[in-house]
C-alpha cells in the first residue's frame, strides 16, 4: 500500500497537466487530468488541441518561482527580453525582431501570445506582467493560434497561469522558506506562506503572501579605455551622422567614466505581492469568486554582460539603473447552472505602474545625429569650431520612463451540457486598454552651448499625460503618449459527436478593434498628425510633416503610396475580421485519440507615430518610400495533426502534434537611421512559414520513480521580403530569430522509502536550447565593426554570414571594405538542476543546486545599444527549502 501511495505521488510531482484526485488504483498508472484550455473542464486526453502544463506540484518540485524559470521547462516556448519584466514571450517560432525597452511603451508590437493570470488577459506590448509563481494550481501552455476563445494577442498561442482557488474543504495553511547562494553573487532568500479558512459552510478565504529577494551576480566594473573598457569612436559617430567631422581618425574623444557606480552584485531583483481569494456559494448551483493580486518588483543594475569584457559576469555602466514594476489585479466571476445550461460571467480590472531609468549612453553608437549632441564642431552647436578643435565630449545619457496602464474586461458565456452529442461554447467578450506613458532622453552633452538650458516644451496637447514642458534642462528629446486600444468579440464553438468515435468542432470570432493613438513628442503633435491623416483635410495634411510641399500627401494618398483606409475623420483605426477554427478528432480506442486542426490567428495594426515621413534615402527601393501611417495586420493559419495516447497499461503517456504555419505580412519593429528615419517604426517585413513538431512523454518506469520529456522541432523561413528591406532583412528561405530548431528537456523524480515514516526522493532535470538568430536586421558586422572601434576590441560572439552585401548602412568599415550582412548567433546551452529531499506527514526540507554545470547561457543578444549585451542565467545556485504544511 505505501507504494501505491508513491506512485501516485510521483505522477502528481511530475507530470505536465494538472491531476484530478481519485481513488487509488491497485496499480500504478498515470492519473487523470483536467485542463480548461476550452474554456470548459475536460480531461487533457479527451482535448483535441496541444496543451502542455506545469502543475503546482511540478512548479515546487523544479524550484519555478519567476517568468524565466517556468518558460526553461516548456521547449516550444521563448522568451527574450533584457530582465525581469521586460519579456516578451513567442510561441512555435512565430517570433519577430525585439522592440527597444526604451519604446516599448510608445511603439511596440502587440504581443503575438496572450498571457492570462487566472481569467484576465495580462499581456502587454513589450512588457509582459512579471508573476511570481506563487500558490499556483499550474501553467497552462496553448501552442497555436487560440483567436476563436481568447482573442487578439493569441496569434501563436496562449499562456495561462491558474492559481488555487479557496478551498470549501477546511482549514489548512503553509509556509515554503528558500535560502540559496549564488556562485561569485549574493545571497537570495525567499518566504512564501498561505492560508485558507472557511468562516461559514458557504464561504471560503485563501491569502497568500510572498517576498523573494534574488541576490545579482552582474558586477558593474571600473572602466578602463583600451583594456576592454569604452574608449569611444569619432569614427563611429562620425559615419552614422552623415560624415560631418573633419577629420574623424585624429578627432579626440573623451571616455565616459564610472568610478562612483562601481559595485559587485548589482543586479539584485525584489518580488513582494498578496494575494486574497474569496469563494461564496450561493447555492447549490451558484458561485462567485473575488480575487485580488498585488505585486511589486523592483530591480537594480543589469542582467546582461559586455562580451567586450573579460569574464562573463562584468559590465560598464555610467547611470544607476533600475525598474520598479506594480500592479494590482482584481477579477470576479460569477458562475453558475440555468437548468442545463452553464453560465460565467467574469471580468477583471489591472492597473500597472512603470517606473524605469535606463543608461542610454550607448545611442551615441547608433542615432542619427550622435554628432550634433556630443561633438563640437563647425558652427551647429558650440559656436565657430576650426576643424583642428574638433573634439566629441562626454557621451554619457539616460533614459527616464513614466508608464501607467489600465485594463477592464468582461466576458459572458453560455456552455451547454457535456453529454450532448452536440456541445456549445458561445460568448460575448469587451476589453478596454489604456496606456499612458512619458518617456525622456537626456541626449545632448551639455558643456555644448547650444544644450546649455534645453526647457524642451511639447508643440502638441491633446493626449499627453504631462504639462507640457518645459521639461528639466537636460532632456533633449520627449515621448509622451497615451494609447487606447477598446476591443468587442463574439465567439463560439461547437462541438458535435457524428459517431461514438468521430467528433467535429468548428469555432469562430467576430471581433471589432478601435485603436486610439494620441500624445506629442517634442518634435511633433501625433495627434494633429493622425487625425489629419483621418480626416484627410488637405490644410491639415499640409502641416501633417515637415518637408512636404502643399499637396504632396493627399497625393500620396490618393496614389496608394500611404494606405489611411482604417482611419476615421478623429484618427481612431479599426478593424474588424472573423477568424475561424475547425477540427476532427477520431477516438481509436479508449487510450489513444488523433485530431487534425486548421486556426487563425492574428495581430491587429499598429500606429506609427511619425508615420507619412519621407525616408531620408531616396534612392534605389527607397525611393519613393514612406513610413507607413500603421502596420497592417498580421495573419497566421495553421494546421495541426495530433495524437494523445496512453500506452502499456496507463504508465506510458506520448503526446504529440505536427503543425504547418503560414504567416502573412509579418509585422516587425524597425530602426533604420541612415534610409528612413532616426525613430522606431513598425512595418510589415514579408510572409513566413513554420514547419514543426512538439511532443511531451510522460514515462512511469517503476513504482518510484517517473521521467518526463518534452521537445520541440522547428523549421522556420522567411517566404516573402518587402522590396525595401531586401539587402537588411534576410532573404527568403532564412530563419526566423530567436526560435532553436530543437529544444527539449528532459526530468526525473525519485523516491524512496527510509526508516520511520520518512520518505526521501531526488529531482533531476536538464533542458536544452539549441541556436537561435538575433533579430530580423543583417546588421551584426555593422555592430562588430563599432564594437572593435569603441573598445578596441570585438565581442567574440559568433556571427551567420546571410548576404555578400548589407544594404542598410552608406557607408563602408573601418578598413574601407563594404558591409556584409549577417545576425549574431544565440549559442545553444544546456542547465541542470539537482536535489535531494526527506518529507514526512506535512513537512519537507530539500538540498538543491541550479546550474549543477554553471552553464553560462546567452539567453538573448541585446544590440539596442548598438554594441552587442548578453543576457544571461544565473550561475550555479546552491540552497535549503524547507515547507510545512498543517491541515
Amino acid at each position: 500500500m505505501k507504494k501505491t501511495k508513491i506512485s501516485c505521488a510521483i505522477v502528481t510531482a511530475l507530470a505536465f497537466t494538472p491531476a484530478i484526485a481519485q481513488t487509488k488504483p491497485a496499480k500504478a498508472q498515470i492519473e487523470t487530468i483536467e485542463v480548461t484550455a476550452t474554456k470548459r473542464s475536460e480531461s487533457i486526453q479527451d482535448v483535441p488541441v496541444s496543451v502542455s502544463a506545469l502543475n503546482g506540484q511540478a512548479l515546487e518540485n523544479l524550484g519555478v518561482e519567476s517568468f524565466s524559470d517556468y518558460v526553461e521547462f516548456l521547449p516550444n516556448v521563448v522568451f527574450q527580453g533584457t530582465g525581469p519584466g521586460q519579456n516578451e514571450i513567442y510561441i512555435r517560432g512565430a517570433a519577430t525582431t525585439q522592440t527597444n525597452i526604451s519604446v516599448s511603451s510608445v511603439q511596440a508590437l502587440q504581443p503575438s501570445v496572450a498571457f492570462y493570470l487566472d481569467e484576465q488577459p495580462v499581456s502587454m506590448q513589450g512588457r509582459n506582467l512579471d508573476v511570481y509563481a506563487a500558490d499556483m494550481e499550474r501553467v497552462e501552455v496553448l501552442p497555436g493560434p487560440q483567436g476563436t476563445l481568447f482573442g487578439a494577442s493569441s496569434q501563436s498561442g496562449t499562456v495561462r497561469m491558474i492559481s488555487k482557488k479557496p478551498d470549501h474543504s477546511g482549514f489548512s495553511a503553509g509556509m515554503d522558506v528558500n535560502i540559496g547562494t549564488t556562485k561569485g553573487g549574493e545571497m537570495s532568500n525567499a518566504v512564501e506562506t498561505y492560508f485558507n479558512i472557511t468562516p461559514t459552510d458557504s464561504l471560503a478565504l485563501r491569502v497568500v503572501a510572498y517576498n523573494d529577494k534574488q541576490g545579482g551576480w552582474i558586477d558593474n566594473i571600473l572602466n578602463k579605455p583600451g583594456e576592454g573598457g569604452y574608449i569611444g569612436s569619432a569614427v563611429v559617430i562620425d559615419r552614422i551622422s552623415g560624415g560631418v567631422l573633419s577629420d574623424p581618425e585624429n578627432t579626440p574623444v573623451e571616455s565616459p567614466t564610472n568610478g562612483r557606480l562601481v559595485e559587485d552584485d548589482t543586479n539584485d531583483a525584489v518580488y513582494a505581492g498578496v494575494r486574497f481569494g474569496l469563494s461564496y456559494l450561493i447555492n447549490n448551483d451558484w458561485s462567485f469568486l473575488l480575487q485580488h493580486t498585488a505585486q511589486s518588483l523592483e530591480t537594480e543594475g543589469v542582467f546582461s554582460y559586455d562580451p567586450n569584457l573579460e569574464g562573463e559576469t562584468s559590465v560598464n555602466r555610467f547611470i544607476p539603473e533600475d525598474n520598479d514594476d506594480e500592479f494590482g489585479l482584481t477579477t470576479w466571476t460569477l458562475e453558475g447552472r440555468l437548468d442545463k445550461l452553464e453560465v460565467v460571467y467574469t471580468g477583471g480590472y489591472l492597473n500597472r505602474e512603470i517606473s524605469s531609468t535606463i543608461d542610454y549612453t550607448g545611442y551615441t553608437n547608433g542615432g542619427l545625429f550622435s554628432a550634433y549632441y556630443v561633438c563640437s564642431y563647425g558652427s551647429f552647436n558650440d559656436g565657430n569650431v576650426a576643424p583642428e578643435d574638433e573634439a566629441c565630449l562626454d557621451p554619457t545619457k539616460y533614459y527616464k520612463e513614466q508608464t501607467d496602464t489600465s485594463r477592464i474586461t468582461h466576458e459572458l458565456r453560455f456552455n451547454t451540457d457535456a453529454d450532448n452529442v452536440w456541445r456549445l461554447t458561445a460568448g460575448i467578450f469587451y476589453d478596454d486598454q489604456d496606456l499612458e506613458t512619458v518617456g525622456q532622453f537626456n541626449i545632448a552633452n551639455t558643456e555644448l552651448s547650444a544644450f546649455n538650458d534645453l526647457g524642451k516644451f511639447l508643440p502638441g496637447s491633446e493626449g499627453i499625460n504631462s504639462d507640457g514642458g518645459p521639461f528639466e534642462p537636460g532632456i533633449s528629446f520627449v515621448n509622451d503618449v497615451t494609447h487606447t486600444i477598446e476591443q468587442i468579440a463574439v465567439f463560439g464553438q461547437v462541438e458535435y459527436d457524428i459517431t461514438d468515435k468521430l467528433t467535429a468542432t468548428f469555432g469562430a470570432r467576430w471581433y471589432q478593434i478601435d485603436d486610439t493613438f494620441k500624445g506629442s513628442t517634442t518634435s511633433t503633435d501625433v495627434s494633429r498628425r493622425i487625425r489629419a491623416f483621418g480626416s484627410q483635410d488637405p490644410a491639415e495634411l499640409d502641416l501633417a510633416t515637415s518637408g512636404d510641399a502643399p499637396g504632396v500627401l493627399q497625393a500620396a494618398i490618393e496614389s496608394g503610396q500611404l494606405d489611411v483606409s482604417l482611419l476615421d475623420d478623429s484618427g481612431t483605426l479599426t478593424v474588424d475580421d472573423t477568424i475561424f477554427k475547425a477540427s476532427l478528432d477520431y477516438k481509436l480506442n479508449d487510450d489513444i485519440l488523433l485530431f487534425t486542426t486548421y486556426s487563425e490567428g492574428f495581430r491587429p495594426p499598429v500606429t506609427n507615430r511619425q508615420g507619412g515621413d519621407l525616408a531620408s534615402n531616396q534612392s534605389g527601393a527607397f525611393n519613393g518610400f514612406r513610413i507607413p501611417v500603421y502596420s497592417t495586420t498580421d495573419s497566421l493559419d495553421n494546421f495541426e495533426l495530433g495524437m494523445k495516447g496512453d500506452f502499456l497499461d496507463g504508465i506510458l503517456r506520448i503526446n504529440a502534434t505536427a503543425f504547418y504555419s503560414e504567416i502573412t505580412d509579418l509585422q516587425t519593429s524597425r530602426y533604420d537611421p541612415t534610409n528612413i528615419s532616426f525613430l522606431v517604426f513598425t512595418d510589415n517585413v514579408g510572409d513566413a512559414e513554420i514547419k514543426g513538431l512538439d511532443a511531451d512523454i510522460t514515462w512511469l518506469a517503476t513504482d518510484n520513480l517517473v521521467i518526463n520529456a518534452a521537445f520541440s522541432l522547428l523549421d522556420t523561413e522567411l517566404t516573402r521580403v518587402n522590396d525595401e528591406l531586401a539587402g537588411i532583412a534576410p532573404g527568403v528561405g532564412a530563419q526566423l530569430p530567436y526560435s532553436a530548431e530543437f529544444s527539449g528537456n528532459l526530468r526525473a523524480r525519485y523516491y524512496f522509502e527510509l526508516d520511520d515514516g520518512y520518505e526521501g526522493y531526488v529531482n533531476g532535470s536538464i533542458s536544452y536550447t539549441g541556436d537561435r538568430l538575433a533579430g530580423m536586421a543583417m546588421d551584426a558586422y555593422v555592430t562588430e565593426d563599432a564594437t572593435q572601434l569603441i573598445y578596441g576590441t570585438g565581442s567574440g560572439l559568433p556571427i551567420q554570414n546571410e548576404a555578400a552585401t548589407y544594404d542598410g548602412t552608406s557607408f563602408t568599415d573601418s578598413n574601407g571594405d563594404v558591409f556584409q550582412g549577417g545576425r549574431y548567433i544565440q549559442e545553444s546551452y544546456a542547465i541542470a538542476n539537482v536535489s535531494v529531499g526527506i518529507t514526512k506527514d506535512d513537512w519537507k526540507a530539500e538540498l538543491y543546486i541550479d546550474n549543477l554545470t554553471d552553464e553560462s547561457a546567452v539567453l538573448y543578444i541585446d544590440t539596442q545599444q548598438f554594441t552587442p549585451k548578453v543576457v544571461t542565467n544565473r550561475p550555479r545556485t546552491m540552497g535549503l527549502r524547507l515547507s510545512y504544511d498543517f491541515y
